[in-house]
């Protein structure tokens, strides 16, 4: 498979993005249809099997969850809720970097957050309005044989700062059936008191109506697949959702004097989280277009996840040139990315006029993973052009 960027023009991506910009559910590939097939004996789309799961949950609780947990994910959760002890042992068995940096970026991240938070009662005489935080919050954080630690910082520690009454995380279990000890050792780090152990649909259903073992929460917060994403918004109305995420995007706006090689490790950066993901290098000049064009190349095809960084560069993968610096930024803000980066002589002034974007990171120095790891404010951002009127998880 052929890794490379392609090049457009302003009109041409205008053309690409228009009517796409908004959350769509993707097309099944084959596996996962036959999956469905044989999970519900017939063939349905990933909406329809959500909504099944969701309301069979609702219906029969507990016994629903377990069930399609041993269907979906082939594990028997001998515990629904991980124990204090196990908590406390995660911690334990964590490496000390992983402790020291896990501690370091929960600072950073309750400091940002702590700007946000507000309890002045505002108004005139007898009427006021008088910020109150909620009584529950439900925190999924995606698993099983992965790990997402920062996920529970950036899904828990803003909950914290608003004096939310009590915080769930849930978490799909592994293949032994529990939560991933670094999963464990981040909740029991900001002191979170339940863990439930469980994933995918049949966990958002639990959060938002309850079960016999999860107390319902106001509001369900963190990323997750298409189908936990599908279950979230099958669920809205009853609870409040944080959003629909989509597949990760960035753009980076190039100007003279950026690094070819830097542009192009970032765009590699975000084309590796996702087959279906956005990376694009908008420019004002060409020839700068092209010497990231030929710096992706090396960059992609030697990274360790080159398959689906290829797939998704031959989807979304680009760079646009542009007449000018101000058309530049007018298509950023049409597109209203998630992360934005700005990188060469005119980041500094060009960082003030953006209107729509999830994240801003200034300069070749301040690339994306520091914003999702340890800059301090939140990684929970709206993705398929939901930033024109919404914007990061906040206080």
């Amino acid at each position: 498979m052929t890794t490379a960027l392609k090049r457009h023009d302003a009109a041409s991506f205008r053309r690409l993005t228009a009517g796409a910009r908004r959350f769509v559910e993707p097309a099944l590939d084959d596996e996962q249809s036959a999956r469905l097939q044989g999970l519900f004996g017939r063939p349905l789309g990933a909406d329809e099997a959500v909504r099944l799961i969701v309301d069979d949950v609702r219906r029969r609780g507990d016994i629903a969850l377990r069930d399609w947990t041993r269907r979906i994910d082939g594990v028997e959760v001998e515990h629904l809720h991980a124990g204090p002890a196990e908590m406390a042992h995660a911690w334990s068995i964590t490496d000390l970097e992983l402790r020291a940096a896990l501690t370091t970026a929960a600072a950073r991240i309750r400091g940002f957050h702590a700007l946000q938070r507000d309890t002045a009662v505002r108004g005139t005489g007898a009427l006021g309005l008088r910020p109150v935080p909620l009584r529950r919050a439900g925190c999924y954080v995606p698993g099983g044989r992965a790990a997402y630690p920062s996920t529970v910082l950036m899904n828990v520690i803003p909950a914290q700062v608003a004096g939310v009454d009590s915080v769930i995380v849930a978490t799909p279990p592994g293949p032994d059936g529990r939560a991933h000890p670094a999963v464990l050792a981040a909740a029991q780090l900001l002191g979170v008191a339940e863990v439930a152990v469980m994933g995918g649909a049949q966990a958002i259903a639990a959060l938002a109506y309850g079960t016999e073992s999860v107390r319902a929460v106001d509001t369900i917060v963190g990323p997750g697949n298409l189908f936990v994403t599908l279950a979230k918004r099958a669920v809205f109305g009853s609870v409040g959702i944080d959003g629909l995420a989509g597949p990760s995007e960035v753009i980076v706006v190039a100007s003279e004097g950026a690094d070819p090689r830097m542009v192009a490790a970032d765009l590699v950066s975000q084309l590796e989280h996702d087959p279906l993901a956005w990376a694009v290098c908008v420019t004002d000049s060409a020839e700068l277009a092209g010497r990231v064009e030929e710096a992706f190349v090396p960059a992609a095809e030697s990274a360790v996840r080159h398959g689906i960084i290829a797939a998704a560069a031959g989807r979304h993968g680009m760079t646009v040139v542009c007449a000018d610096l101000e058309e530049a930024l007018a298509l950023v803000d049409d597109f209203a990315p998630e992360h934005l980066e700005l990188q060469g002589a005119a980041a500094e002034a060009l960082a003030s006029r953006v209107r729509t974007a999830g994240a801003i990171f200034v300069g070749e120095d301040s690339p994306v993973p520091m914003g999702d790891y340890i800059a301090g404010p939140n990684h929970t951002l709206p993705t398929g052009g939901a930033a024109r009127f919404k914007g990061p998880l906040s206080v």
